[in-house]
This record gives C-alpha cells, sequence and structure tokens, in this order.
C-alpha cells in the first residue's frame, strides 16, 4: 500500500552536537500532520519520542537521551509518512566524570542521571530515581487522550512513584498494544526484581561466609589471647599499641581528608541555605514587596501576599520565619492605618469609600471601618451646609451675582414697562440674583451632591455588598449585616439630622419666625440681607422642590423627608403672600404714572398670577395651598388691597396738578379705539381736565371689562372668595367714577351756566325796554360753543362719555337759563318775543327737555303765538351756526342724565 504521504525527511537539527538531555529542535520536511501523526523520533540510535513536541510539519523539539553511539542520524516516524531518512547527523558529547574528591568550579551533581518526565503536564523530582521500564517489555502508547484518562480516574496517577499510583492508569497509558503474553513476562519481570532485591543481601552474605568465620575466629582468638594475659590495661600491651595505631590512623585519615570534609560540610551548608533561601524567598522579600506595592498603590497585590504568607506562615515555630513574618505584620498595620486614614479622608468618592472599606476588611482591621466612614462622612456633610451658612454671612460673597438675561423669565412685560420710564432699553439691561437665592442654590447642591452617595453607602453596607469574596468567606459579610441591623436606628437619626440641618439653615435665612427663638443664632442672621421678591422666592420653590425630588428618587422612606414637604408648604404659602404684598401702591403708581391704561394694571395682575404657577402648583404627595382657609382669607384680603390700591392711585393720580406729573405721550384713551393718539405729539400732556376724562374712561373699562377678567382669572388658578373682591372691586369703581364724573361736571358746567346771566345782561339789557329782536345773541352762541368745546374733549377721550356729560351739563345750561328767565318780573313785547328766541334758539340746538318746558311756560306767560318773525330768526340762527349745531346730533346716543 502506499502512504499518503511523503516520508519524513530531516535536513537541520540545531544545534548540531551536545551532551546528553539537550535540547535540540530538528527542521525538514514532512515531519507530521500533528502530534498524534508522530509515531517514531530516534537521534543517534535512542529513542526521544518521550521528549518529543511537535511544533508543525516542519519542525520538532526534543532532547537527546544518553545514545550508546557518539554520532547518528536523526530519523523521524509517521503515520501518514512512515519511516523518515536525514541529510544531517548529531553529535554526542561525552562529558568527563569528576569524581567526589576532585575540584571543580561547577557543581557536580551526586547523581548520575535523572528520568526525564513521562507526562510532559506533570513533572517529578529528579531525585526519584526509578526505570525507565519497570516491566521490561516493549512500552506501546494507546492512542486514548489523557483528558479522558483523567476523567475515568480522578485524583489518581500514572506515574508509579506517585502516592495516589493507579497501575490500571500506567498500562493504559504505557501498554495499551501490548498482548497478554507480553504482560505476563513483565509480571515475571517484577517478581524477579522483588526476589532480587530481598535475596540480596543474603546473597551477599553467602558469597563472604568463609570471609565472616575467619573474622570471627581472629577475634576469638585475640579474645582468649587477652584473657589470658591479663593485659588489656597494661601501659605497652598490644591492646594499647592497637588503639595508639588505630588512633594514629584516624588522625592521619582525618588530616588527610580534612580539607575534603570541610569544603563538603560547606557546600552542604550552602547547598541548604541556598535551597531554603530559594524556598522561602516570597517570605523574605514580602517586607520590601509590600512597601513598594504600597507606593505604587497595588494594595490587590498586597492583600493577595499578605494572605498567602499568613496561610503559610502565621503559625510557624522557625525563629527567622517568626522574625520575618513580624516584620510583615508591622507593615500591614501601617497599611491599614493608611487605609483607614484614607477612608475617613474628606472629600472622596462613592468609589474610593468602597474600595478602602474592602481593603481593610480583607486585612481583618480592628473595629467597623464602613460605620466609621458612614459617621466621619455624616459629620462632615453637616459641616458642608453650616460652612456654607457662615461663607454667605462672613461677607466672603457679594451681595450680588450678575447673571444672564435668559436666566430671568419672570414678568418680562414688567420689566420693559419699569425701563420705559426709567428710559433704559432692554439690551443694556442686568439682572442680578439676591444672595439669599445664591445660598439656597449652594446648600441645595451640597444635600444634592453628598447625601446621595451617603444613603448609597449606607445602602451596600447593609446588603454586604463592600466586601469581597475574602470577606464573605470569613464571615464579615455576616457580621457587617447584623453590625447594620443593629445601627438601624442611629443610621435613621443621621438622616433626620441631616434633612433638619438642611431645613432649619433655609427657614432661618427664610422664614425666621418659624424657629425656636434658641436656634435663631445658629441658623438666623441673615436679618440684614436684601428681603425677596415673589419672583425670586418662586426661584427658591423651585430649588428646594428639586432637592426634595432628587431625594425621594433614593427612594429615602417619606417619614425622613417630611420635614422638607412641610418646608415646601412653608415657602409656597409664603411666596404667594410675599407676591401679593410687593405689588405695592408705590408700584402700581409707577404704572399709572406712566401708561394710565387699566390693561397694563391687568397685564400687571395677570402676570402676577403667572409668577404663581411654581407655588400654587401642587406636586404628588403635596397640598394645595389655596385649600387652607387661613391661606384663602389672607390672599382674597391682599388681593382686594391690590385692588383698591390702584383705585386710590387713580384717585390721587386725578388730584394732582400738572405741574406734580410728568406723563408720557402714549396715554390711554377710549381702548376700543387704542389709535387715536397714536400720532400724538411726544410734548403733549393733559390739562387736569383732560385727565378726569381719562381717569373716567379708566374707570368705565375696569368696570365693564378688567374686574371681570381679573375674577376669571382668579377662579382659574383657585382663587376663592372672587365674588368679595369684585364686589369690593366694583363698589370702589364706581364711587370713585361717581366722584370724578361730578368734579369733571362741576369744572365744565359751572363757568357755561355762570356766563349766561353776565351775557344776557350785558350792555345794560332790559327786558321790558328793548328793541325788536334781530337775531340770537352772542352770549348763547358762545354758551352753545362752549358746550360744544366740552362735547369735543369728551369724544376725544371717550365717546361713552359724551351722552352723560353733554346731558349735565346742558341740563345745567337749560337750568340755568330757565332760572334767570323766571327771575325776569315783566317783558315787553319786544323782550317777550327775544327771550322766546333764544329760549327756542337753546331748546332746537339742544334739546333740552327743562328748557322745552321753560319755554311753553314762557309762551303761556306771555299769551302770544310764535310769530313768523320769530320762525324767520331761527331759521337764521340755524343756518348760520349749522356747522356747531351739528355736534349734537352727531351721536346716535341720545343725551341722558347719569
Amino acid at each position: 500500500m502506499s502512504r499518503a504521504r511523503p516520508p519524513p525527511l530531516v535536513t537541520g537539527i540545531s544545534p548540531k552536537e551536545g551532551a546528553a538531555w539537550t535540547k535540540v529542535t530538528i527542521r525538514g520536511e514532512n515531519l507530521g500532520t500533528g502530534p498524534a501523526d508522530l509515531i517514531g523520533l530516534s537521534i543517534c540510535g535512542h529513542n526521544c519520542m518521550l521528549t518529543a513536541e511537535w511544533m508543525s510539519a516542519s519542525k520538532i523539539v526534543c532532547r537527546v537521551g544518553p545514545a550508546k553511539d557518539d554520532k547518528g542520524e536523526i530519523i523521524v516516524t509517521t503515520k501518514s509518512g512512515g519511516l523518515g531518512t536525514s541529510t544531517v547527523s548529531f553529535k554526542l558529547l561525552r562529558p568527563d566524570r569528576i569524581g567526589i574528591l576532585d575540584q571543580s568550579a561547577v557543581w557536580v551533581d551526586e547523581f548520575n542521571y535523572y528520568d526525564m518526565r513521562t507526562d510532559r503536564n506533570k513533572g517529578i523530582s529528579p531525585l526519584s530515581l526509578r526505570p525507565s521500564n519497570p516491566l521490561g517489555i516493549e512500552i506501546d502508547k494507546g492512542k486514548i487522550p489523557q483528558k479522558d484518562i483523567d476523567q475515568i480516574f480522578p485524583g489518581m496517577s500514572g506515574d508509579f512513584t506517585s502516592e495516589n499510583f493507579s497501575a490500571t492508569w500506567y498500562l493504559i497509558e504505557n501498554h495499551t498494544g501490548s498482548s497478554f503474553d507480553q504482560l505476563k513476562i513483565g509480571a515475571n519481570n517484577l517478581k524477579k526484581q522483588a526476589t532480587k532485591k530481598n535475596e540480596g543481601s543474603l546473597a551477599y552474605v553467602k558469597g563472604g561466609l568463609s570471609t565472616f568465620f575467619e573474622a570471627q575466629d581472629a577475634l576469638a582468638a585475640i579474645h582468649q589471647r587477652l584473657e589470658s594475659d591479663g593485659t588489656e590495661k597494661v601501659e605497652g600491651s598490644m591492646t594499647q599499641r592497637l588503639e595508639n595505631i588505630l588512633n594514629r590512623a584516624s588522625d592521619t585519615a582525618d588530616t588527610l581528608f580534612q580539607e575534603v570534609l570541610g569544603r563538603k560540610d560547606k557546600a552542604d551548608s550552602t547547598r541548604n541555605a541556598l535551597n531554603v533561601l530559594q524556598r522561602f524567598k516570597f517570605l523574605f522579600n514580602l517586607p520590601l514587596n509590600i512597601e513598594r506595592n504600597i507606593q505604587k498603590g497595588d494594595y490587590d497585590v498586597v492583600i493577595n501576599d499578605y494572605e498567602k504568607a499568613k496561610s503559610l506562615f502565621g503559625n510557624t515555630e522557625v525563629p527567622v520565619f517568626k522574625k520575618v513574618y513580624a516584620e510583615v505584620e508591622t507593615r500591614i498595620g501601617a497599611l491599614r492605618s493608611l487605609l483607614l486614614e484614607k477612608l475617613l479622608q474628606t472629600p472622596s468618592t462613592l468609589h474610593d469609600q468602597k474600595r478602602y472599606i474592602r481593603y481593610l476588611s480583607d486585612l481583618h482591621a480592628p473595629g467597623d471601618p464602613a460605620w466609621q466612614c458612614i459617621y466621619a462622612q455624616h459629620k462632615w456633610i453637616l459641616q458642608l451646609m453650616q460652612d456654607c451658612r457662615d461663607e454667605f454671612l462672613s461677607g466672603q460673597r457679594g451681595e450680588w451675582i450678575r447673571v444672564s438675561e435668559r436666566s430671568v423669565s419672570f414678568y418680562p412685560g414688567r420689566h420693559a414697562s419699569l425701563m420705559a420710564v426709567r428710559g433704559e432699553s432692554w439690551s443694556s439691561w442686568r439682572f442680578e440674583t439676591p444672595q439669599l437665592v445664591q445660598f439656597v442654590g449652594k446648600l441645595s447642591d451640597v444635600v444634592i451632591g453628598q447625601l446621595p452617595n451617603f444613603w448609597k453607602l449606607w445602602i451596600s453596607y447593609v446588603n454586604g455588598s463592600l466586601f469581597s469574596e475574602t470577606g464573605e468567606k470569613s464571615g464579615q459579610v455576616e457580621k457587617s449585616k447584623k453590625n447594620a441591623r443593629q445601627r438601624q436606628n442611629d443610621f435613621k437619626k443621621m438622616i433626620e439630622e441631616l434633612t433638619n440641618r438642611l431645613v432649619r439653615l433655609i427657614r432661618g435665612a427664610l422664614l425666621p419666625t418659624t424657629l425656636p427663638p434658641a436656634e435663631l443664632n445658629l441658623y438666623g442672621g441673615w436679618e440684614g440681607k436684601t428681603e425677596l421678591t415673589g419672583v425670586w422666592l418662586t426661584q427658591i420653590i423651585h430649588t428646594v422642590r428639586g432637592c426634595h425630588e432628587a431625594l425621594s428618587a433614593l427612594e429615602i422612606p417619606n417619614d425622613l423627608l417630611q420635614v422638607i414637604s412641610d418646608l415646601l408648604l412653608d415657602l409656597r404659602v409664603h411666596c404667594l403672600m410675599m407676591t401679593l404684598l410687593h405689588t405695592t401702591e408705590g408700584e402700581l403708581n409707577l404704572f399709572i404714572l406712566s401708561f394710565l391704561q387699566p390693561y397694563h394694571f391687568e397685564q400687571c395682575v395677570v402676570q402676577m398670577l403667572q409668577s404663581f404657577k411654581e407655588p400654587l402648583e401642587s406636586k404628588p404627595g403635596e397640598i394645595n395651598v389655596l385649600q387652607l382657609d387661613q391661606v384663602q382669607d389672607q390672599a382674597a384680603e391682599l388681593i382686594v388691597t391690590i385692588m383698591t390700591a390702584f383705585i386710590n392711585c387713580l384717585e390721587q393720580l386725578s388730584m394732582k396738578t400738572d405741574g406734580d406729573i410728568q406723563v408720557s405721550h402714549n396715554i390711554s384713551v377710549d381702548l376700543s379705539s387704542p389709535d387715536r393718539f397714536a400720532a400724538a405729539h411726544e410734548d403733549f400732556s393733559p390739562t387736569s381736565e383732560q385727565r378726569l376724562l381719562i381717569i373716567l374712561s379708566n374707570c368705565q373699562y375696569l368696570e365693564r371689562r378688567t374686574f371681570l377678567n381679573l375674577a376669571d382669572r382668579f377662579e382659574k388658578h383657585g382663587f376663592t372668595g372672587t365674588e368679595k373682591i369684585t364686589r369690593v372691586s366694583m363698589d370702589a369703581i364706581r364711587e370713585l367714577d361717581r366722584k370724578l364724573f361730578e368734579a369733571y361736571i362741576e369744572r365744565r358746567a359751572d363757568p357755561i351756566a355762570g356766563s349766561l346771566e353776565p351775557g344776557i345782561y350785558a350792555g345794560y339789557f332790559d327786558w321790558r325796554d328793548c328793541q325788536m329782536p334781530s337775531g340770537v345773541r352772542n352770549y348763547l352762541k358762545e354758551a352753545l360753543v362752549s358746550i360744544i368745546a366740552v362735547h369735543a374733549e369728551v369724544f376725544t377721550v371717550s365717546k361713552d362719555l359724551v351722552p352723560p356729560v353733554l346731558s349735565r351739563i346742558v341740563t345745567s345750561v337749560a337750568d340755568e337759563m330757565c332760572r334767570l328767565m323766571q327771575c325776569v318780573s315783566s317783558f315787553s313785547k319786544n323782550g317777550a318775543l327775544q327771550a322766546r328766541l333764544e329760549l327756542c334758539a337753546l331748546r332746537d340746538a339742544i334739546r333740552s327737555e327743562s328748557v322745552i318746558s321753560c319755554s311753553e311756560k314762557l309762551s303761556l306767560l306771555l299769551s302770544s303765538p310764535p310769530s313768523r318773525l320769530l320762525e324767520e330768526l331761527l331759521n337764521k340762527f340755524k343756518s348760520s351756526m349749522h356747522l356747531q349745531l351739528t355736534c349734537f346730533q352727531s351721536s346716535n346716543i341720545p343725551l341722558v342724565k347719569r
């Protein structure tokens, strides 16, 4: 049969010469497809298969055995290629034998050879001499994998020098292919070897039996001779001479071999010392290694080395080992102190804390490092919170910090209005953060930044995750869990102290009246700081609420966070009240003096309500502050105060003179036509009468729209008592409207009515002696022109005010006209005609019922029907004053009394 592959060919070996057991590398072609394909390897005729390691099809590594031939070929045999050939040879060097008494510069092993390992994965001691083939038959290894044999014989070994030697394993491994007859031969060989060992001493005695007998006879003869002479102890006797000879021989031998034996003893002691140093090098180098690893921070390596040394030399009685181990314990004690110092050092991360606690646990540090760390962290967080307050109160931080414009999102219209009054532009405005707001933010950052890690450290302490596998094996985890159960109440008190400290510090800064007097010195001291408005209080509520949510996310029990919830409720109520209080009369005056528009007042209140979104919003688990009766009552009273303050400001504005006020040109007029004065001159300044009209128009707008809109707003935001707020506001604005209306009528009607009497009797006019009427006299025309001027003035501000104002002025003029006519004692014919002409002209112009009734009475009094002349004069009057009289007819709204 032909082979599947060409036969192996060795083309090189490195090195090409060497002593027995030299490691060589064989190179060539077709040296096998794998380790199992290599079945034979011989160098110089010696089988080197036991030490062969197949690397590739062109490379094999092995050791040269003690071959008989000094030079020979390298023959490789494979299953796939068969017996191979070699183009190179190897030369085996025979080392010179060195006797035990010969001097040598190298160490001489007293044993000639030692068998190489038969199992590549398991080595044997070179001192264990054994025959390479105890059965004495050819070794025929099988193909059973090593791992399968290990599974069949767990815990056993095929090495017959091992304590767990298994004969079956040995036979399967070395004689799988041997026949039964060959195994019987091997068994007989073992029996012979055992018999030789037992009979060895006996055969030795049998072979020299005659010599033993001769020695026995000689000793017996000497003993007889000595006894017969009786000279055993006589000086100069044969025994004495023999003893001296033996002593000299001994001294000569000692002298001869003293140097050799000394070197031998010194070499033995050196060898033993080197063996001890090599064997226990780990222990002797451990103190220095511990110091180096500590400096590098490799604490895990130190702990592993210490555990190993403790298990090996912890209970040793050897003095040198005890001394070195004591030094190791000293270094470990210093390491415990260093780790504990690092553990208690602040600030530190949660990862470092867990790491140091795990190290101390593995080093069996005394006490409870985890609880010591928790206690130290608790004290440090408390000190951080107190230092935060002291830092702000000591003046290390300024009163204000500038922030960007985008960070202010409250009252944008309000800020724009204020800047317009101050002559500032929006781009040049800068907003600043008060110190109290900074303090609460910094305090919240401290709590959110430190308390979560503090809580997580406790959780890790409770569940035992702080400890490594070493701690679990030593029972450290169970001990920790037991300690944690015993200290639950102590940790709960720590959390309560932290949350109470946070709440007290914030209360001392914002709500000092809610703290007992004894705690004000520790947590108060903010009296000289700027008082916060509702805007900044809203930001503080947002900050505290975020802190509460962050702590709730850690699954801290709600009862421990209840004090923060109570603080949030008080802050929300305080923010609500302060926002309402800070909408003061002076601030409202600023809006009124600047704009005179109820719309801006409404926007101010709307923006104020919008700022309530944060304090009025109820998060899960929070109470709606407007459901508290006391809060409802106080809020309603404050809102009523704001409404009445605005109305009072309107009243004060109406009473100011022109020199007391400077008003912007953007005057509010009739809000149904807001562009009425869009093109007004910038220097326009209203008179006192115009200001009264403007305020009267605003009063109407407040009554008809603003107060009703605000009532809806209050209801949407959850405010109760809107009926009371609306009723009080309506009553106040109506009363102001009445007072201002009477004041305006008084200012405009009285001068017109007062000018009638001087006009009637101008030029010493007499009703009893006057000429024929030629037309309506000028006093009446001037009065009508004055009324028309009032009409124009009122219509410019608000057309809704025209009917009531003109009705009152016309009524006043008509009443005064009638009174003057009724005061005339008698009329001449021309006088009566003149009186009827003027009364009819006034009646036709203003259509006043009072004038009509007065004219009718006068007609009855004079008992004369209307003449043609009267009609002609009336028509002439209407024609000449057609343009002026048109204003009385331009409005479709009838003139009504107010």
